[in-house]
């Protein structure tokens, strides 16, 4: 098992596996949180050796070395999907904490194998679902909590980004070997039902998808994710993963659902949007304007902004700038990590998604899948 870690004698060592957008991401957070990086595990020795320049550490030569680094705490898993789950049952077999990013593997099945792995080791594995780390989300939901909008009639939106709308844009997502059956709804459209039954308090039941491929071939040799076409001719392949997907659902209570989600979007970089009508009131988040809330009524519609002085106590809590001064993904992420280290010390904290939330996407990524297959209700 992993050493326990002193806040008072020494740094929280930490393994980062994947050195793209979101390895830079992890990194930030795990130092600002006070960790200290121990080594990376890029995608070659080469590529580890340049990042590890970068950024001041050590070059793992392979995934053994860095589970065997007697300094290392917790395991940030930031590489591509098919390697998620081989990577995080053996850092949790070596007494690793681990921080996975989602989707858990390309698999219900894997998804269920780490899932049980990590209740059987006791150690605190969680997935980055960090948009739950707005403010004003946690507002949102502590306001349901306390009843304000009623019973709910009915919860909506879409998750929209466009990095996928050129013919020539490719990544390793669209391939199903390395990033799973599904792309648009596995890698966006699960941010988008984890945050709404998260918020809402309800939880799809069964459902009705429809997917679609915009783009019927892309450049077999993709480049990092969100960097778009490199403007370099390339062999071209067949695609088999969705570009968006369709969702009618409805919860075990019986609330109707609809999502639209899109990666080939024109003009939407990020915009996760919900909006939940409830029986005494309404309330609508949009993930590019995160500072607000629109609270609908009938006797009139109020903006609620972001303040640390107003509010939930979650909602003070994460509102780590005054008013005003923009809280966005980054600060989500930070505290996410924060939550996940403070959890690792014994904490409990709020909200925190674990292995459980990422076995839950994927068994929601599963009967989108069958249900787009054959055209029916499916049960989740």
């Amino acid at each position: 098992m992993s050493r326990v870690h002193s806040p008072a004698t020494e740094p929280r060592g930490v393994a980062i596996l994947g050195a793209g957008m979101i390895g830079e991401v992890h990194r930030r957070a795990a130092l600002l949180a006070g960790a200290e990086v121990a080594g990376v595990l890029a995608s070659s020795p080469q590529r580890s050796a340049e990042v590890a320049r970068n950024w001041g550490t050590a070059a793992y030569q392979d995934l053994a070395e860095a589970l065997a680094d007697e300094r290392v705490q917790v395991v940030h898993i930031c590489t591509p999907n098919a390697t998620h789950a081989p990577f995080a049952e053996a850092a949790l077999a070596a007494g690793k904490h681990v921080i996975c990013e989602k989707p858990l593997g390309i698999s219900l099945a894997e998804a269920e194998r780490m899932a049980a792995a990590a209740d059987r080791s006791g150690l605190v594995a969680t997935v980055p679902f960090v948009y739950r780390y707005h403010p004003v989300v946690r507002e949102i939901r502590a306001r349901r909590q306390a009843g304000e909008f009623g019973t709910w009639h009915l919860l909506h939106g879409t998750y929209l980004q466009d990095w996928m709308l050129s013919p020539d844009a490719s990544s390793w997502r669209v391939d199903p070997e390395l990033g799973g059956a599904s792309r648009a709804f596995a890698d966006i459209g699960s941010h988008w039902c984890d945050l709404v039954e998260w918020v809402s308090g309800e939880r799809l039941a069964e459902l009705s998808a429809q997917t679609s491929i915009a783009v019927p071939t892309r450049p077999a040799t993709g480049g990092p994710s969100f960097a778009g076409p490199t403007g370099e001719p390339a062999e071209r392949v067949e695609v088999c993963t969705e570009d968006s997907a369709m969702l009618l659902a409805r919860t075990s209570t019986g609330v109707p659902v609809s999502a639209v989600i899109s990666q080939v979007a024109a003009g939407r970089k990020n915009r996760l949007w919900f909006e939940l009508d409830g029986s005494l009131g309404s309330a609508v988040f949009d993930q590019e304007d995160p500072e607000r809330v629109w609270l609908g009524g009938v006797d009139g519609n109020r903006i609620l902004v972001r303040d640390p002085a107003h509010g939930s106590a979650e909602q003070r809590r994460l509102s780590t700038l005054p008013a005003g001064h923009a809280v966005g993904y980054a600060q989500c992420f930070e505290a996410f990590v924060a939550d996940t280290y403070a959890a690792i010390d014994g904490g409990s904290p709020e909200g925190l998604p674990t292995f459980a939330d990422g076995l839950r996407s994927a068994r929601l990524v599963d009967a989108v899948l069958r249900s787009a297959a054959d055209g029916s209700w499916t049960q989740v």
